[in-house]
């Protein structure tokens, strides 16, 4: 019988975020969870306890690829692993799927499981011939994946694209992987609320990077305030340090400009009610919870037809994909929903049906659940 389990993730804020509920239910089955990060603060590790979890600080760097200090870390988890004795591993992000894996089979972890959360800008189309830097980037990428994943039990996905990518790249054998689905959100917390129909709102939840599709946000505001200046454009997102960040120049000039409102780094549902159409012109997602978030409090969507973003429209039904990085696609669709302000309410309530369906929290975890327990 599997009576301890250890999640792994190189951001320890993930694990209130986003696995919270997972670790109550594991919790609350009588399963020993061990939480493993390598960036914990006070108030996380607090957070952590109270759910029942026990926080373990563990050796991996987050960002940056530097192999002989991968290396030695991925030795130091290992020990690690070695002393606390877990059943079973599921390492989440790109470096724990690769380097925590791994750090499990060597400290002999029975039964191994990885979750592919997106495959990232690497695997983003760009629309030209790839530069040689990026090509070997993915070519990295893609055997590093290889190397964790022939480690793993399971692989788990959010969306078919990226298994189905990994399987053609010959780095995830045919049957090894799990399609789960979106990580869902719980339904009672993220209730659905009237969608603001005066003045048109539109809002955007993402980091501030330009794979998020901010930029086209940006572009596709300029030209719908233009016809329509009533249109209102709420930005919500922490500026970050990724090399494809916004900057802040950036942002404050659009602020200026009056085409966006930026509130920077702000809890959600209090904007959420202020909207009509939740927006995310994203280049490439696993399933993202901003998406599913909106949905359950019953908006109409707006984003890109492209991996994990395609997983949340229906077209036409509860909102409309576009093509990605197409400004002039996105603002008709910004049109469309101020000419014809009663699809903002009938597609805001199939996108709550949809959330049912697709993203209850509890249904997915007790899914996820019996896959690492084996029940």
């Amino acid at each position: 019988m599997r009576q301890s389990i250890a999640l792994i993730t190189s951001h320890a804020p993930s694990l209130v975020n986003f696995r919270s509920l997972l670790i109550r239910s594991l919790h609350v089955q009588g399963i020993r969870v061990f939480a493993l990060a390598p960036n914990f603060d006070e108030l996380t590790r607090t957070a952590i306890q109270k759910l029942g979890a026990t926080p373990v600080d563990c050796p991996m760097e987050r960002t940056g690829m530097n192999p002989l200090r991968d290396a030695i870390n991925t030795w130091r988890m290992a020990r690690l692993l070695r002393r606390l004795q877990p059943d079973v591993t599921l390492g989440y992000f790109i470096k724990p799927v690769i380097f925590g894996t791994l750090a499990a089979w060597l400290a002999g972890v029975p039964h191994r499981f990885a979750m592919v959360e997106g495959l990232g800008f690497v695997f983003t189309p760009t629309g030209n011939v790839l530069p040689l830097k990026r090509r070997l980037l993915k070519w990295l990428v893609l055997w590093l994946y290889k190397l964790g994943i022939s480690r793993a039990k399971r692989v788990i996905f959010l969306n078919p694209d990226d298994l189905s990518e990994l399987e053609a790249a010959g780095a995830l054998p045919p049957g090894k992987g799990f399609l789960l689905g979106g990580i869902g959100v719980d339904l009672t917390h993220w209730v659905p609320t009237p969608p603001v129909l005066h003045p048109p709102t539109f809002i955007l939840v993402a980091r501030l990077l330009r794979e998020k599709g901010v930029e086209q946000y940006a572009a596709a505001a300029r030209i719908v305030k233009q016809e329509y200046p009533q249109a209102r454009f709420i930005l919500l997102g922490g500026l970050d340090d990724n090399p494809g960040a916004i900057t802040e120049a950036d942002v404050q000039a659009w602020v200026t400009e009056g085409i966006v409102e930026w509130h920077g780094h702000t809890p959600v549902q209090p904007w959420m009610t202020q909207s009509s159409v939740f927006v995310l012109p994203s280049f490439r997602e696993g399933v993202p919870v901003s998406t599913q978030e909106a949905m359950a409090m019953g908006r109409a969507v707006i984003t890109t037809d492209v991996p994990g973003c395609r997983q949340t429209v229906v077209q036409g039904i509860n909102g409309f994909l576009v093509p990605p990085r197409d400004v002039q696609a996105l603002a008709e669709k910004m049109r469309l929903f101020i000419e014809q302000p009663d699809s903002i309410a009938k597609m805001g309530q199939a996108s709550r049906r949809l959330a049912e369906e697709r993203f209850d929290v509890h249904e997915v975890n007790n899914r996820l659940i019996r896959l690492l327990l084996d029940k």
